[in-house]
């Protein structure tokens, strides 16, 4: 099994959208409200959002494909001085097939690149698996915050780290 790593272009946008309803979907039923799992993709993968990420020189998006078919995606961005994954989804045919540990590194040597010495994230404190694996991949909890993300939801999450 060969994976493959690239850039996203506008042209994938429809693809990462169905990838990140899909994975969500799956993820995050029993740990959120399906009012909130639709809130939060719609304020996060509207296509002129999107967009704007993909022309954004301190935003990165990259796509995975396995067998030339598209198995996971990850944004990053560096915010408050810091390289944080903002967005890791594999779609739940391909976890635990080294798709997400293939986007870790990725993102890991990004930062690098860019003098960075780790990477952050934020994780739900209610999603074990994805704690497990981010556990696996070598993150640590650093910290933890609730943010308030408007329509009467909030992000209760683990701050997680690892040296890049």
């Amino acid at each position: 099994m060969t994976i493959d790593i690239r850039p996203v272009e506008a042209k994938d946008i429809p693809a990462i959208v169905a990838l990140a309803r899909a994975t969500w979907l799956d993820a995050y039923a029993g740990i959120i409200s399906r009012g909130q799992i639709d809130y939060m993709l719609a304020q996060r993968y509207d296509r002129a959002g999107l967009e704007a990420d993909i022309e954004n020189p301190e935003k990165w998006l990259h796509q995975a494909f396995v067998d030339n078919v598209l198995a996971g995606f990850a944004a990053c961005e560096i915010c408050k001085g810091e390289f944080k994954l903002d967005k890791l989804y594999i779609h739940p045919t391909m976890q635990r097939k080294g798709v997400g540990a293939a986007l870790v590194d990725h993102a890991a040597a990004l930062a690098r690149g860019r003098g960075c010495p780790g990477v952050i994230l934020a994780v739900n404190k209610n999603n074990e698996q994805a704690i497990r694996a981010y556990t696996k991949y070598g993150f640590r909890v650093r910290d933890k915050i609730v943010t308030d993300i408007g329509g009467g939801f909030v992000m209760d999450d683990y701050i997680m780290e690892r040296p890049a």
